[in-house]
């Protein structure tokens, strides 16, 4: 067991570091063309950071485990939107927020959580499940760029273009998160089969909180910068792939079995607090310490929810 809880730790580690380095070298790629800072978050930063669930995913159902790949892209779209959300303003103060800009990320982040509960109802999600669900991140990412105002706040940073040395930088960052990955979830597996505890609220609660890492320290980095158009793009940009891209990567892969009781609920909650979050933000135009702890809340309430529907 020690063993296990060490290679995870260590997994997680590299594919943390991994994905910084690669937000780091692909926002120098983005600034180089004129796109506005919220759209380099929600598209370019956010693949970036959900590198880790992504690879999770992937890994999740080359093994066979249906339970942690649906579990690790629900909890980790959940966890971003409330938690990693939340604590922004608690650490980074008062934040602008756009109505423009995360009215349409949130209603199809909203759509992607209930079309994914709809698929795994029946215990199963099928192959052609997971690439409707690819396909849908895919025409949901160019509406996003397509509709998303160009003006926002600039950004305060001053990058550096040197496309060739930031390319290489990112394959090799790439490179990095894919085996951290890889021993992290090998050691989860082997931890939730030692432990007897469903695979699914396992992934959902912890393995979605360490994958989550990349989110927390790149947008609690990017919001002290002042980059603030930056980090809500991240976190809607990245709860959006991890809604719709990271969901469809496994049953793309191969049909898996899950719970479909837990991949109902779960779902369903995220679609209800995704929906609610946007709408107040958007009335609102401003995230601060109320609405942030208000989230904190809401991922906590998700505890007793899961453990009740647990088969």
């Amino acid at each position: 067991m020690i063993w296990w809880i060490t290679l995870l730790a260590v997994g997680l580690a590299a594919a943390i570091i991994g994905s910084r380095r690669a937000v780091a070298y692909a926002t120098d790629l983005a600034y180089s063309y004129p796109v506005s800072p919220f759209i380099i978050g929600a598209v370019i930063v956010a693949i970036g950071t959900d590198l880790p669930e992504i690879a999770n995913s992937f890994i999740g159902a080359l093994a066979g485990e249906g339970d942690f790949a649906a579990g690790n892209a629900s909890g980790s779209t959940i966890t971003q939107m409330t938690l990693v959300l939340g604590i922004l303003p608690l650490v980074g103060g008062s934040i602008a927020i756009g109505p423009q800009r995360i009215v349409l990320p949130g209603a199809l982040m909203t759509v992607g959580l209930i079309a994914g509960a709809f698929f795994g109802s029946d215990d199963q999600l099928t192959r052609s499940e997971g690439l409707i669900l690819i396909a849908f991140w895919l025409a949901s990412t160019y509406l996003i760029y397509r509709r998303t105002p160009l003006a926002g706040e600039p950004s305060m940073v001053a990058y550096e273009r040197r496309p060739l040395r930031s390319l290489s930088g990112l394959l090799m960052a790439l490179a990095v998160v894919g085996a951290g990955a890889t021993g992290a979830v090998t050691a989860f597996l082997e931890i939730a089969e030692a432990l007897d505890v469903s695979t699914f609220l396992l992934s959902f609660f912890a393995a979605s909180v360490g994958s989550s890492l990349p989110e927390l320290v790149v947008d609690i980095t990017a919001v002290r910068r002042g980059e603030r158009d930056l980090a809500v793009g991240d976190i809607f940009g990245s709860s959006l792939i991890d809604a719709t891209l990271v969901f469809g990567i496994g049953p793309a892969i191969r049909t898996l079995t899950v719970d479909g009781g837990l991949v109902v609920t779960s779902g369903i909650a995220g679609a209800v607090i995704v929906a609610g979050l946007t709408f107040v933000l958007a009335k609102k135009g401003r995230h601060t310490w109320a609405t942030g702890l208000a989230l904190i809340a809401a991922y906590a309430a998700l505890y007793p929810l899961l453990l009740s529907a647990q088969h």
